[in-house]
C-alpha cells in the first residue's frame, strides 16, 4: 500500500510582517496527521550517550526554554518556476515557506543531560506518523541552532505541525524539521534511511544522487505586485520576502526593465538570520 501526502500552502502574498499566524503555517506531511496524547508522549534519547532517557513531555518542559524566529522551507519550494514563470499566485509559487516564532528546548541541552559520547557524530531523529519520517542529521553542523520546539507564536503546537514535539532545525530544508518527535538515536554514520536514498536527494547531470544537501540557499519573491494582482497606473511600492538559510540578508535588489538595470531595495525591521526579510521598492 503508497504512502499518502498533503500540503496546504501559505498565502505570503495576503500577509504582513514576518510572523506566519499558526493557522496558515503551510503543512507537508507524509501519512497523516497523528492524533497525540501529550501526557503520553515521551522522546527517547539513546545509542552513544552514557545515560538513556526517555523524555516525558512533562520532563522536557523543565528544562531552560528558548525562543527565536526562524523560517521553515519546503525543499521543493517554487520547484513548478525552475522551468518556466508560471505565473499564478505567490501563494501557488513559494506558498511551501513560513515563519514563525519557536520556543522550546535546546538540543545541546536535552544531549548534555544525557551524555554524549564523543565519538556520536549523526543523529537519527524519527516522527510518530505513521510514514515514521526519519532524518540522520550531522551533529557538527546543526548542535548550534537545533531546537526542541513544543510551542509556535505563544501557543503550543497545532496538530499539524506536530504535537506536541517537533524538532526545528532552522535554515534547512523542512522535511529534516521532524514532526511528532518520538526518537532521537546518535550513532557515528548517517543511518541511511528511506527518506534520504529514495527521496530526498538531488540528482545530478551525470545519474549520480547527491545527498544530504540540507541549507536552503538564499531566496526571493515579490508578493506585491505579483500573479493574481491588478496594477493601477502611478505609484507603485513593490514589496516582497527575502531568506537565506546561511545568515541573515543584507542586500536585495530589484529590477523595472527585465534584468537590465537593478536598484537597491529597502529592508525592514527585523532583519535576523535564517528568517523571512521583508524588503520594499517605490517605483513610479
Amino acid at each position: 500500500m503508497g504512502r499518502s501526502w498533503w500540503a496546504s500552502l501559505t498565502p505570503l502574498q495576503a500577509l504582513d510582517g514576518v510572523v506566519t499566524p499558526a493557522s496558515l503555517h503551510f503543512e507537508r506531511h507524509h501519512n497523516g496527521v497523528p492524533a497525540i496524547d501529550p501526557s503520553n508522549h515521551a522522546l527517547l534519547v539513546h545509542g552513544l550517550v552514557d545515560r538513556p532517557l526517555l523524555l516525558s513531555m512533562e520532563e522536557l518542559k523543565r528544562f531552560p526554554s528558548v525562543s527565536r524566529l526562524a523560517f521553515i522551507e519546503c525543499s521543493g519550494n517554487s520547484a513548478p518556476e525552475w522551468k518556466a514563470p508560471t505565473g499564478q499566485t505567490v501563494q501557488q509559487t513559494h506558498g511551501l515557506t513560513s515563519t514563525s516564532e519557536w520556543t522550546g528546548v535546546r538540543l545541546a541541552t536535552a544531549l548534555k543531560e544525557v551524555g554524549l559520547k564523543p565519538e556520536a557524530t549523526w543523529m537519527l531523529a524519527e516522527g510518530s506518523d505513521a510514514a515514521a519520517m526519519t532524518r540522520s542529521l550531522p551533529l557538527a553542523d546543526i548542535m548550534e541552532d537545533a531546537l526542541l520546539c513544543y510551542a509556535q507564536n505563544g501557543e503550543a503546537l497545532r496538530p499539524e505541525q506536530g504535537y506536541p514535539l517537533r524538532l526545528l532545525i532552522p535554515g534547512w530544508e523542512g522535511n529534516t524539521c521532524i514532526k511528532w518527535l518520538r526518537r532521537l538515536k546518535l550513532g557515528t554514520a548517517p543511518f541511511m534511511t528511506r527518506e534520504e536514498t529514495s527521496q530526498y536527494t538531488d540528482l545530478m547531470p551525470d545519474g549520480k544522487a547527491r545527498q544530504f544537501t540540507m541549507v536552503m540557499e538564499a531566496k526571493s519573491v515579490i508578493t506585491t505586485p505579483s500573479g493574481g494582482q491588478k496594477v493601477q497606473p502611478g505609484f507603485i511600492e513593490v514589496r516582497g520576502l527575502a531568506w537565506s538559510g546561511r545568515g541573515s540578508v543584507t542586500k536585495v535588489e530589484v529590477s523595472t526593465d527585465d534584468g537590465h538595470s537593478w536598484e537597491q531595495a529597502q529592508l525592514q525591521e527585523p532583519v535576523l538570520p535564517k528568517c523571512h526579510t521583508r524588503f520594499r521598492y517605490s517605483w513610479n
